[in-house]
């Protein structure tokens, strides 16, 4: 066990809340007293963490080969690389949402692959559909976490690269999806060494990988990078939420990083921020009805 002091309130839930694919996610878990835990592969081997919030402290806990090295990446993970001095909000809701979750910093879980695998196979498909596939994957491929509570690891680069094509296409990942993760997979150390990169040079890697994109490589750099800027370019939601919130109208991609140029270096703050105090552009028309892959 070991206590975090920073010297300011920590909103655990706000920061780890990206981590967690969907509400049955079998790698996360949240408390009802407010502690969080995550179970992952860490450079040292599987570990679980349990983070418990406090008013000016953070209690960690840890279990198995790698919690050693968990413990060690706790401030990084809660965001104290990440320095939100030069952040001034250019609109009234961005300042509601800033004095709100001023605590909020942005995190670096320094696991490259572990943040890159879910962004693949949320690529391009629903939520609900992505975290079904990735949920059913990680349980039937990875292994039961260490300590208390009854979570799962994710495989290891090895693992993911040994799902069959069948398994990838009962799960309902198409095979541009699983190809890219395989590649992915088979470069883990060269993706790993990102973490010491600057954050330029870092995307450019993730993006030099076949079927990585901006999209997929700004949800990598905003978990395990700890980088403020990597704002969500290509989703079909975030542009549309981030141009409501700021001007009332839903538009595109261009017009959001228009919108969010004063923001430079903090843009992906701002998407956060008004992600957490629940504001989203308003949803018309049918659901989607959620395809197979699986052939007939």
């Amino acid at each position: 066990m070991r206590q975090w002091r920073p010297g300011r309130p920590v909103p655990v839930g706000a920061i780890l809340g990206p981590f967690r694919r969907g509400p049955g996610d079998p790698t996360s878990a949240a408390d009802r007293d407010g502690t969080w835990w995550r179970a992952f592969r860490s450079p040292e081997g599987t570990a679980t963490l349990a983070l418990a919030p406090g008013a000016d402290e953070v209690i960690a806990r840890a279990w198995g080969a790698g919690a050693g090295w968990a413990l060690d990446a706790v401030p990084a993970l809660l965001g104290a690389g990440d320095d939100p001095s030069g952040f001034a909000p250019h609109h009234d809701v961005v300042a509601a949402a800033h004095r709100r979750f001023g605590g909020y910093r942005v995190p670096a879980s320094h696991l490259v692959v572990d943040a890159l695998v879910p962004a693949v196979i949320e690529q391009k498909v629903t939520g609900k559909e992505a975290f079904a596939a990735y949920r059913r994957l990680v349980r039937r491929y990875g292994e039961q976490a260490p300590g208390p509570r009854p979570l799962v690891v994710p495989p290891a680069p090895s693992g993911w690269a040994a799902i069959p094509s069948w398994e990838w296409l009962k799960a309902g990942v198409e095979p541009s999806r699983s190809r890219t993760v395989r590649g992915a997979v088979d470069r883990a150390g060269r993706l790993e060494e990102c973490v010491a990169m600057e954050p330029v040079a870092a995307r450019r890697r993730l993006e030099s990988l076949p079927g990585v994109g901006v999209w997929t490589s700004g949800e990598v750099a905003s978990r395990a990078l700890g980088d403020a800027d990597a704002v969500s370019v290509g989703d079909y939601h975030v542009a549309r939420s981030i141009t409501w919130a700021l001007v009332g109208e839903e538009l595109d991609d261009a017009a959001m990083l228009e919108l969010l140029e004063p923001y430079a270096g903090h843009r992906y703050r701002v998407q956060r921020l008004l992600e957490l105090v629940g504001i989203d552009h308003p949803r018309r028309g049918p659901r989607r009805t959620l395809p197979t892959h699986f052939p007939r």
